[in-house]
């Protein structure tokens, strides 16, 4: 217990366990401010070294013994505690010998305490009449009595116990009857649990009869020595999968080493077994300290595994041809290896055997008599279903280029025959149609079903696969030959024209920079060139229709440009046209879409009108009247009612619905039938003249074109 206040106990003197202020402090001071003892020295404790003589009476075999002590003086409350350290086997209680407490002086000075001015090297310290032998201290403790004055000779001898040295010396020259032998491996294997070698393997065995190259996994186990192998299955092999090719064990250098007698391999080698002929019978048994007769067996160990190098396993050679990052690590800061260079143990790839196939029998398709040539049990030809779903026509995109053309031919009666070719990019297919014309004597409509067409000059019977035509192959002014008939291609839809225009990299005829880059071949008769533009266009208008320019075109490149390309040039310069087709246009197609399905149910809608229109303003919204259209099932196109309601609807979106269903009521305002208008299109004529039919363009600017071809301004 611990008194606070500085009241003496009975008779002057301290209480037991009473912490006292001492007077004056023999401790070196700090400047300024003067903290207590107990603070500055706060887990500041001096260590001593001593022994102590201890009288051993009543023992032939010794008269003392030499007992080794750790004295600790705590500076902060002047207590002492001993502590005697530890030995195997010794016999006596070693441990805390004199517990933390503050000692007094042996007598006569027993009123007083131990200080540290007591303690130096080579001192004899009285602890309740022990004598204690100060032999040396640690550096922090002679750095202190440095500090406070106090002069330090030379450390000590600290002598030898008399007994253990002889007992030492008589151990050594002595040979035990039972020899220990040690075979505690639990410090390899607390140090190296879990790490675990790893190298990539081959085992070649190509050479024997239905053999080939296996690759394998060891696992070298640093805690135990022991290696596992496991066997990598590629697929396909044909092989049942087995989860060990070598089970976990240690293997030996030298296998297989051949069978031995139970008891023949053994750590331990007994001589002999007897025991007592009494009732209390003890079995006892000798071993054999020379290990006459022991088989020795040589095992694989981490340092015998390095790359490159093939080890014995059971008489299968296997190469290590590399391994892993820890392994890697492990071999460098271990035996300082820096080269972990790999082995290719991949084999080279077997020689390609090219397959043959009979040739084409001509029954059904070329892929269908492949396919019955494949397996006995034919299967039909898969179609490349990616390319059909992207490629096939939805909506407003039909995935097909259209062609107009004309039969080349020698016959009189086939020379003006106007045909459609359409290719359907989704399968690579073609078909043919014939254009009317009347009195041709001719029935128009199909000429040829969709199927591919095989390019001309192939073999039939043959056994590789025949070549089809292909898309970049049509262009304006190509010549087709479509199973003996020869096309000439005159002109292409706007959406062909577009779709090639877009795909340019495959359609380089379609490509505006190519077709510019031809005519700056003829740039040094750019003056006269421009004079022949303005030649042509008397009235200057700074435009010119498609044949003039075209004729143009042709003549002053020399032929070098088709058709195609002057078809690129004049979509890219011609003159912006309005599509949008007049009112009364889009009322009389209005009308013959209501005529062929007889809707006269006008009066219904105005009255519904009438109902929805709560102001009686006359006008609705235009999204109010094309919900009625399409709830009253109105027989018309979204585009063409959608165009419709552009034209009546005002600058807020309204609609007079009253002028607009007496515009389409086709029973009290008829509109006169008008003939279908074809817009960019040109009659064709009695003699055929190389002009494309329809044409694809109507005028073309051509001084932007010498602009960007030339760079010649308008004068």
């Amino acid at each position: 217990m611990l008194v606070s206040d500085d009241k003496p106990g009975i008779g002057g003197e301290p209480l037991l366990g009473q912490k006292i202020k001492p007077k004056y402090s023999a401790y070196p001071k700090g400047e300024g401010f003067e903290a207590p003892s107990w603070v500055a020295f706060d887990k500041q404790v001096l260590s001593f070294d001593a022994y102590l003589e201890d009288e051993v009476p009543d023992k032939n075999q010794e008269k003392y013994r030499i007992r080794y002590y750790k004295i600790y003086f705590y500076l902060e409350d002047d207590t002492i505690q001993v502590n005697e350290p530890e030995m195997r086997n010794s016999g006596l209680p070693q441990g805390t010998f004199i517990r933390r407490h503050r000692i007094s002086l042996p007598p006569p000075d027993d009123d007083q305490f131990y200080t540290v001015y007591h303690f130096n090297i080579n001192t004899d310290i009285v602890f309740y009449g022990r004598t204690f032998k100060i032999y040396d201290c640690d550096t922090f403790t002679k750095n202190f009595l440095k500090k406070i004055g106090v002069k330090l000779p030379s450390p000590g001898k600290c002598p030898e116990d008399p007994y253990l040295k002889a007992r030492r010396e008589t151990l050594d020259h002595t040979e035990p009857l039972r020899p220990y032998v040690s075979f505690d491996t639990r410090k390899q294997f607390l140090e190296h649990d879990r790490q675990v070698l790893r190298f990539f393997c081959l085992w070649d065995d190509s050479t024997s009869l239905f053999g080939d190259r296996r690759d394998l996994v060891l696992h070298y186990f640093l805690c135990d020595d022991t290696i596992e192998i496991k066997e990598v299955m590629p697929p396909n092999s044909g092989r049942d999968a087995m989860s060990l090719f070598l089970q976990r064990r240690k293997l030996p250098k030298y296998g297989p080493p051949g069978i031995y007698q139970p008891g023949q391999i053994t750590d331990r080698t007994v001589l002999n077994v007897y025991g007592g002929l009494t009732a209390n019978r003890v079995t006892r048994f000798l071993l054999d300290k020379y290990q006459l007769g022991k088989l020795d067996q040589d095992f694989y160990k981490d340092s015998d595994l390095a790359i490159g190098t093939t080890i014995n396993v059971w008489g299968r050679k296997v190469l290590l041809c590399d391994c892993d990052e820890f392994t890697k690590c492990y071999y460098k800061t271990k035996y300082g290896i820096e080269n972990f260079t790999s082995i290719p143990c991949k084999p080279l790839p077997p020689p390609k055997i090219e397959r043959k196939f009979p040739p084409y029998t001509g029954f059904g398709s070329e892929e269908d008599s492949l396919r019955s040539c494949i397996g006995l049990i034919p299967t039909p030809h898969q179609r490349d279903f990616k390319k059909f779903m992207e490629k096939d026509s939805y909506g407003n995109i039909s995935n097909t280029l259209r062609f107009f053309a004309k039969l080349i031919t020698n016959e009189c009666a086939d020379v003006d025959r106007m045909f459609v070719i359409a290719y359907y990019l989704s399968d690579n297919t073609i078909s043919v149609f014939e254009h009317a014309e009347r009195n041709s004597g001719i029935t128009p409509g199909k000429f040829l079903r969709r199927v591919r067409v095989k390019r001309p000059g192939q073999e039939i019977f043959k056994s590789e696969f025949s070549e089809y035509i292909q898309p970049e192959e049509l262009y304006v002014g190509a010549k087709v030959n479509v199973n003996g008939y020869l096309f000439l291609l005159l002109s292409a839809d706007e959406y062909t024209l577009n779709y090639m225009e877009k795909n340019s990299d495959k359609f380089p005829l379609s490509s505006i920079e190519l077709a510019l880059q031809k005519l700056k071949e003829v740039e040094p008769r750019s003056r006269e060139i421009k004079q022949v533009f303005t030649a042509a266009d008397p009235m200057h208008t700074k435009t010119l229709d498609y044949n003039m320019f075209r004729s143009i075109m042709m003549n002053i490149t020399s032929g070098k440009l088709i058709d195609h390309e002057v078809i690129t040039i004049a979509r890219h310069y011609r003159v912006p046209e309005d599509t949008n087709p007049p009112v009364n246009i889009l009322i009389a197609l209005a009308h013959e879409q209501l005529k062929k399905n007889a809707f006269e149910n006008f009066d219904r809608l105005i009255a519904v009108c009438m109902y929805e229109d709560r102001e009686k303003k006359k006008v609705l919204p235009c999204k109010d009247i094309k919900r009625l259209c399409k709830s009253s099932r109105v027989p018309l196109t979204d585009d063409l009612l959608g165009a419709i309601l552009s034209r009546f609807a005002d600058s807020e979106e309204q609609i007079n619905y009253d002028s607009f269903f007496s515009a389409l009521n086709w029973r009290t305002n008829p509109m006169p039938e008008m003939e279908s208008i074809l817009y960019n299109t040109e009659q064709c004529e009695d003699v055929w003249l190389g002009s494309p039919s329809p044409i694809p363009v109507r005028f073309i600017r051509y001084l932007p074109l010498l602009k960007d071809v030339f760079g010649l301004e308008e004068e």
